[in-house]
């Protein structure tokens, strides 16, 4: 039997007093000897769990309808049956008659349900009687498992009048016995769903109230049998902008579907703590929950308790609440408040002092007045939410409009209430989705800076690094909330490059700045413009940060923080611009409307349900234009879901292939492969017969086989270092990695280098007390280097993106006295006294650098001498014992900047700072004699400068513009696969499907390693301006949406790798797109189907790429390029030039402007060139030398550049100019 996703109802339970104790309590009653209605003990009456309908076959296959996915486990009533009285006299007519349909049933209760706490949870307050009439009453529960997974019922505590069989009562008591006094019993009936909604789940109840009114109460157990029939066959609405309704009446009830995969379900009110509490409770509340600590809810009323816990979770998504979750505790379950592990509970407001007075280490909630208690002995100050996200939060929820009544003030009276209630319920969901952005904001303004302290490639993050970054008001929250297991979950996610709402907020919210430093600056440093506007104003403010990294900051506490907040709120806060990351677009909400329910306990009648269900979601596709994938796919998901369920299984997997292709986001793998692996061989026969159906099935199987393979890397995935210094010897292996994991330096080369540097003549290990001093250095050194305050009249003369990255002692030099400073640009003397700005050379003006001697009095101090460009006389600075240092540094940031200019490369530079910096560290670690020679180790671009002649021929320094390094970020250079220009952005695919882009402009990078399938990429294709196709070699054109950088769909079409892609016009000038596969295949698509027109094939050696030229299609293939007509049909061959062909010489990829650009490797090495053809001579005109491997990849921007990318050896891309 395959496993279904559940419904929406998993069990329906009736919950009320034992029929003995009523009797008793009635009888008592009736002769007046009873004074006080006792509290009675609650149990379970009545279980009503799928499935309800069942057809009996041969089939050990056969998938049940009406989401059979419950096993039999035990009969509960059935049990309870044999132990009660055959004459139970409770409820007239209704006892004997649910005593006789239930004695031969045998009841299946789902695994997971405690029925042994259930009725305490429905009547937390203790289950009492009344003489008279009360109102029915909600209130909503949460059940979790060992494993954390939850499931939420919807109790209504219902009265109902006591009555006896013997004394001849009509249905609904119309005739009593006239001395006789009324008794009525609370009845519980407690909804129980896998999903959280709440008010749908609600509604569902109000509805079966009404239907047990006007029946008799004889039929009080069909009624809520056949209720609870229909309501399990709901299908539930799949991620995105597709409700489900359905009718109950009378009610239409509608399922809200999830935004999206990873966001939750939301069927609440979302505002209600912001009514609740004011700014400065709401966000300490949520400090506390950050923290995980022990809180406490309590209200007066139990629906409350539940609706405020849920929200105060949602608003920290993404973060996930690891902890034991209570949100209701019955009178009897308060022991659970002296658990020793951080909760989140809520009881009655009415046990406030008894709990605060027995324990006394925790956080007390009064929702009812809005209020926050300790139970501590002594006052306690929480830590509070960082300042600066605390007053964005309060600014943003200042705007909202909270009140449903304002919004109604210009309506008139609705007469229709289901039309009433559909406003009231949009109204609700706009409201609900500010408030989830905002929300998310502020958990992306406290955690925004994480990801710069995080080590992908060895699962590190370096928490003690983030925490001296802090301000010093905000350490005690940030130590205690890094060591929580809400906290490791988060990362456990930002490690695996998970793509969610809090990364796609982050990408939208992301300042251009540290997109620009991620691609320019290796050390960690804040450019000088940063510096001036954070605060960076006096010595005060200095020597509090410095000491912030072990000191609290005892001059203000999170209390006073919190009240600076409200102070100020009227002056600064609404003034903050609103942030363009939280303007979304809103998709329309379509609503598919549910076919009346049938009688639910006939199985003809179910199976014809689903039919026609499936007819209105057939009608549904055709009536849906073919642009709109989003909703096509979700409609293709619930067909697919309910022709799982009445057994129509070949239907079901072709509307979920249809899925697969639309929308993989969404994709059920798991009900995929119940599905596949439940076809009885009739059915597998007829599925390998069809090729579509059939390459879907392989697909699916190699995606498991897939899975499980990643499944065993589990463990390695969710494990979550911390940085920790070595405590023994490390050989090279352990060096390299130790440094990886410190966020010094990734580049493998350089680290090699520093190896050598810090083992020279010794043992070539390093120990683990000249790695810490090496360490500290390396951080005292990016201290200092931040708490440089520059004035205005400095900072004027530098670039904004400028930073200081080392300051010499204050010396004397040629031109004053002062700090010479280095910078990744210039060499510049801070003058004492009153700072002044003094230029010394920007390095690809410095011609000389020596070590040179001054004199002093009778003694000769070591100074540094620079011969600049333009400049008569030498600049000479007395730097004493630092000259030898300083003389390593300057020359190999001259000869950085030397390599950049040649090559248009600025990552040389970059990487000439990061070997100066390592420099410095080494000498002050060793302190030896042997510490500059060490230091030389790492003069990489002096020595190439040296040894090896720098020459670009002229015609390649001509053309060429700039280079940029997609793998900077990466332990190791990684092949370029391919290369796509789209308006303002740059797309490189690197290997295994990773793919990064950059901001055209700026040559910074937006998003890094979004990761398309798992397979090499071969081609990129931009569509149109919300989408890009990519080839893969698994066969599959990936579809990316650029507004969501996710990618939905998927076409399977080719068999083997696809390996190029086009645009093209048909013949009544229609936009299609062509693809080709490597085995010769050409296929021609249609983009508003995405459908296959045409195909043809083409004889060559493996098939490289596609272009259409001038109503044509040129395609290169290993050897050769091939003009054909759109047809198919040939037009015209060339050959691989004779003065090209030779051992290792082949095309890689070919380019069409005003001349054909072809990319591959040159005849006696393994180095790129960039050949440029006559396209009408078929001349090479021009051979450019920019790769240290093979061009891999060639496209253009806008007619005006080409960029070319390598192979692994080289791994940049060139950015040429086209003439």
């Amino acid at each position: 039997m395959a496993e279904l996703p559940s419904g929406l109802l998993e069990a329906c339970v009736v919950i009320g007093a034992s029929s003995d104790k009523l009797r008793e309590i009635y009888q008592l009653h009736q002769h007046g000897n009873s004074k006080e209605l006792p509290l009675l003990e609650a149990e379970v009456l009545q279980v009503h769990a799928p499935p309800f309908v069942s057809k009996e076959t041969s089939s050990s296959q056969a998938i049940g309808p009406a989401f059979s996915r419950v096993q039999r486990r035990r009969s509960f009533i059935k049990k309870k049956k044999r132990d009660r009285p055959v004459d139970d006299p409770v409820n007239g007519e209704s006892a004997k008659n649910a005593e006789a349909s239930s004695t031969n049933d045998d009841i299946s209760v789902p695994k997971d349900l405690d029925l042994i706490a259930l009725p305490q949870l429905c009547f937390p307050g203790g289950l009492q009687l009344a003489t008279e009439q009360k109102e029915d009453s909600y209130h909503f529960l949460v059940f979790t498992d060992l494993f954390g997974n939850r499931t939420h019922g919807v109790v209504v505590q219902h009265h109902r009048s006591v009555q006896m069989s013997h004394e001849s009562i009509a249905q609904n008591g119309s005739i009593q016995r006239r001395n006789s006094s009324r008794l009525y019993a609370p009845f519980a009936i407690c909804i129980i769903s896998k999903f959280p909604y709440y008010n749908a789940l609600r509604d569902c109840l109000s509805c079966l109230l009404v239907q047990l009114r006007l029946g008799r109460q004889s039929e009080f157990e069909e009624t809520v049998k056949e209720v609870s029939a229909k309501l399990s066959l709901v299908p539930l609405p799949p991620p995105g902008q597709l409700h489900v309704s359905f009718s109950l009446r009378p009610l239409q009830i509608v399922l809200p579907s999830r935004e999206a995969q990873d966001r939750p379900v939301i069927d609440i009110n979302l505002h209600l703590p912001l009514l609740c509490f004011t700014d400065a409770m709401l966000l300490q509340v949520l400090s506390c929950l950050l923290q995980e600590q022990k809180v406490v809810l309590f209200s007066s009323d139990w629906a409350r308790l539940t609706l405020l816990a849920e929200s105060l979770l949602l608003y920290l998504q993404p973060l996930s609440w690891q902890q034991p979750y209570v949100p209701v505790l019955a009178k009897g379950m308060l022991d659970f408040l002296m658990a020793p592990t951080a909760f989140l509970m809520g009881c009655h407001v009415s046990h406030i002092e008894e709990v605060a007075a027995e324990t006394d280490d925790l956080i007390l909630v009064n929702i009812d007045d809005g209020s926050i208690q300790t139970s501590w002995a002594e006052q306690m100050v929480l830590p509070c939410i960082p300042l600066a996200a605390a007053e964005c939060f309060a600014s943003r929820t200042e705007s909202l409009q909270l009140h449903y009544d304002l919004e109604l003030c210009h309506a008139g009276a609705g007469t229709d209430a289901n039309e009433r209630r559909a406003h009231r319920r949009d109204w609700q969901h706009r409201l609900n989705t500010q408030i989830q952005n905002i929300a998310l904001e502020l958990v992306l303004n406290i955690f925004r800076d994480v990801q710069d302290y995080l080590n992908y490639e060895h699962r590190v993050f370096n928490s003690e690094e983030f925490l001296r970054t802090r301000e010093p008001g905000e350490q005690t929250f940030y130590k205690t909330v890094l060591d929580t297991h809400i906290f490791h979950s988060f990362l456990r996610d930002r490690l695996n490059r998970k793509i969610d709402a809090y990364s796609r907020m982050e990408i939208n919210t992301r300042n251009s700045a540290p997109r620009n430093r991620v691609m320019t600056d290796s050390p960690r440093r804040p450019p000088m413009s940063e510096l001036s506007r954070s605060g960076y104003s006096g010595p005060e403010h200095r020597l509090s940060r410095r000491l912030g990294a072990s000191l609290p900051n005892l001059d203000q506490s999170p209390a006073d923080s919190m009240k600076a907040l409200n102070s100020h709120r009227l002056n600064s806060l609404r003034k903050i611009t609103p942030d363009t990351g939280l303007k979304f677009n809103q998709k329309p909400v379509k609503v598919f409307r549910l076919p009346e329910f049938p009688p639910p306990l006939a199985y003809h009648y179910v199976q014809n349900y689903y039919q026609d269900m499936v007819v209105s979601l057939g009608k549904a596709i055709s009536a849906t234009p073919p642009d709109d994938s989003s909703l096509l796919a979700r409609y293709h998901y619930l067909r697919g879901l309910v022709n799982t369920v009445s057994n129509k299984r070949l239907d079901a997997l072709e509307d979920f292939q249809s899925l697969y292709k639309t929308d993989a986001e969404i994709f059920p793998p798991q009900m995929v492969k119940a599905l596949v692996d439940s076809l009885p061989a009739s059915e597998r026969a007829q599925a390998e017969k069809r090729p579509e159906l059939k390459h879907f099935i392989s697909r699916i199987k190699r995606d498991q086989e897939r899975e499980r393979s990643r499944s065993d890397n589990n463990d390695e995935e969710g494990a979550i270092k911390r940085f920790k210094l070595p405590k023994k010897h490390m050989q090279l292996e352990e060096f390299v990695k130790c440094v990886q994991e410190s966020g010094m330096v990734k580049d493998q080369d350089t680290i090699h280098s520093l190896f050598d540097a810090l083992t020279v003549g010794q043992q070539k290990q390093v120990g683990p007390d000249l790695f810490r001093v090496f360490y500290t250095i390396w951080k005292e050194t990016e201290a200092e280097a931040q708490e440089v305050c520059l004035p205005a009249s400095v900072l004027e003369h530098l670039e904004p993106s400028e930073c200081v990255f080392k300051l010499s002692s204050s010396v004397k030099t040629s031109r004053g006295v002062g700090k010479i400073a280095m910078t990744q640009r210039r060499l510049f003397l801070l003058t004492d006294g009153r700072p002044g700005y003094v230029e010394v050379a920007q390095y690809r003006d410095i011609e000389d650098v020596k070590v040179s001697s001054a004199p002093l009095m009778l003694l000769r101090i070591p100074s540094l001498k620079l011969r600049v460009r333009g400049r008569k006389d030498a600049f000479e600075a007395n730097l004493k014992t630092e000259a030898e240092l300083w003389n390593l540094m300057v020359k190999e940031m001259r000869a950085g900047r030397s390599m950049a200019d040649l090559h248009k490369d600025p990552q040389y530079m970059q990487q000439a700072l990061t070997n100066a910096l390592l420099m410095d560290a080494v000498v002050g670690s060793l302190q030896s004699n042997k510490a500059i020679y060490a230091a030389s180790k790492l003069s990489h671009f002096d020595r190439i400068r040296t040894e090896v002649p720098m020459m670009v021929p002229q015609t390649t320094a001509e053309v060429l513009k700039h280079k940029i390094n997609p793998s900077l970020e990466l332990t190791t250079p990684h092949a370029v696969d391919v290369l796509l220009y789209t308006p303002g952005q740059l797309w490189v695919s690197v290997s295994g499907g990773k793919v990064m882009v950059f901001d055209a402009s700026t040559w910074s990078i937006t998003h890094t390693c979004l990761q398309v399938g798992t397979a090499r990429l071969n081609c990129m294709l931009e569509v149109d301006s919300d989408q890009v196709w990519m080839g893969s070699e698994d066969s599959v054109i990936y579809i990316i949406t650029v507004a969501t950088m996710v990618c939905n769909r998927q076409l399977t079409e080719h068999r083997t790798e696809v390996t190029g892609l086009t645009l093209g016009t048909d013949k009544y000038s229609q936009k299609v797109a062509y693809s080709c596969s490597a085995e010769g295949n050409v296929m021609l698509w249609d983009l508003a189907t995405l459908q296959v027109r045409k195909q043809f094939r083409l004889s060559c050696d493996r098939l490289l790429s596609v272009c259409n030229h001038n109503g044509g299609l040129w395609c290169c293939s290993r050897d050769s390029i091939i003009e054909v007509w759109r047809n198919g049909s040939l037009k015209h061959r060339m050959s691989l030039p004779e003065q090209l062909k030779g051992a290792g010489t082949a095309f890689s990829s070919i380019l069409l402007l005003p001349e054909v650009w072809i990319g591959g490797v040159a005849r006696s090495s393994l180095k790129g060139k960039v050949y440029i053809l006559d396209a009408e001579r078929h001349l090479v005109l021009k051979e450019l030398h920019g790769h240290a491997d093979r061009v891999t990849a060639l496209c253009s921007a806008e007619d005006r550049y080409a960029l070319s990318g390598a192979g692994k050896l080289d791994g940049k891309v060139a950015i040429w100019k086209v003439e």
